[in-house]
């Protein structure tokens, strides 16, 4: 599904350059359950917007699906985040005049799909997530939790293969990211690639395989399936 080949990403590289990505080359299968984890100014971040199609890279290749995205158009690559990849990020980036039914709607405005089509969908990711009964509420009416369960809600009604999760639990108290993760577990196990990046160690372990970053290099991989005591580490 995701293949990049010596991808790279500098920064003012005219004057005092900035090297976010240092040739970086990986894969990631569909459903798989990836983390990305290394220190601040590692390159997660960097990573994940130039996954998401939210950036391009400076060097190197990426290809999607088996397409090359840097020979999309600016139309294919909108359809591309809207369609293809769902996102999830630690300050949820909710619009806050706006309830959660509408905050879920927003991509399948984008998307142009009419209104009861919308509310509909919409509908159906907050029962997915456990947030039917809050779907009128804003989002300074909920909690950390509640907002990021909108958040994820939004990032999946238009069904995409890939979820981007950048600490999505971040701005969570322990009790409330476990939640959230027994719910990407779940979305996981329905088939969704999920790819995540955050610090915590224990948050990594619900995951596959973990890519360790450092200096804006790929340092290790680590492949948790074949570690059957994987999550030791919270015990």
């Amino acid at each position: 599904m995701i293949k990049v080949v010596n991808l790279s990403k500098t920064y003012r590289p005219e004057s005092n350059p900035v090297y976010a990505l240092r040739g970086i080359s990986a894969h990631i299968l569909p459903g798989e359950y990836i983390a990305v984890m290394g220190p601040s100014g590692s390159g997660k971040s960097t990573l994940m917007n130039l996954l998401g199609c939210l950036d391009t890279p400076t060097g190197g290749s990426y290809y999607l699906d088996g397409q090359e995205v840097s020979q999309l158009e600016a139309d294919q690559l909108a359809l591309v985040r809207n369609q293809k990849i769902g996102f999830v990020f630690q300050n949820f980036n909710l619009l806050p005049r706006m309830t959660a039914q509408r905050n879920v709607e927003l991509p399948m405005i984008y998307a142009g799909l009419p209104t009861q089509k919308r509310q509909e969908r919409a509908a159906e990711a907050l029962e997915k997530v456990g947030m039917a009964n809050r779907s009128d509420h804003h989002p300074n009416e909920l909690s950390g939790g509640q907002n990021q369960r909108v958040a994820i809600a939004r990032a999946l009604v238009n069904a995409p293969a890939i979820l981007l999760a950048d600490e999505p639990t971040g701005n969570l108290d322990s009790k409330t990211s476990s939640e959230i993760m027994t719910l990407f577990d779940d979305l996981h196990r329905e088939g969704v690639t999920i790819i995540l990046v955050t610090h915590e160690r224990d948050i990594a372990l619900h995951s596959e395989r973990i890519l360790h970053f450092r200096d804006g290099r790929l340092e290790k991989e680590e492949n948790l399936l074949s570690t059957p005591s994987r999550r030791d580490d919270e015990q």
